[in-house]
């Protein structure tokens, strides 16, 4: 088998091709979470604490010189990260809990009980024809 075959087979698996699906809405969901953050959530939570701009938050560790720019450590970006990380982590634990709810009460639906097997019915039927006599 060539390599090329092999790889063939290996990308159409349906695993692999449900994999792909999840990364690419992943990443739009991301990006669709990092907006509301930015966006919506974080503003009117910088009103409340007196017009903050958490993007802007930043401790100046070197000041800018000439034909160099300022070191900055942007603390306000990475609350603004964390606060989108939170929300996505929170956004998939409940997706997962609806599908382990939906699997646990796959499993809970009784099974219906196997067909008797042959030597069963014909125990069966002999029972009731010596009890018709």
């Amino acid at each position: 088998m060539s390599m090329m075959s092999e790889f063939k087979d290996f990308a159409m698996k349906g695993n692999v091709v449900d994999m792909a699906v999840g990364i690419v809405i992943g990443g739009a969901f991301g990006k669709i979470v990092s907006s509301f953050v930015a966006d919506v959530l974080m503003p009117p939570i910088g009103l409340l604490l007196g017009n903050v701009n958490f993007s802007d938050l930043a401790v100046t560790l070197q000041a800018a010189s000439e034909g160099g720019e300022a070191v900055l450590m942007k603390y306000g970006v990475f609350i603004q990260t964390v606060v989108d990380f939170v929300i996505i982590a929170f956004a998939i634990f409940m997706v997962v809990k609806a599908m382990n709810s939906m699997k646990k009460k796959e499993e809970e639906a009784p099974a219906a009980p196997p067909a008797p097997s042959k030597e069963e019915t014909l125990l069966t039927e002999i029972r009731d024809a010596l009890r018709s006599n």
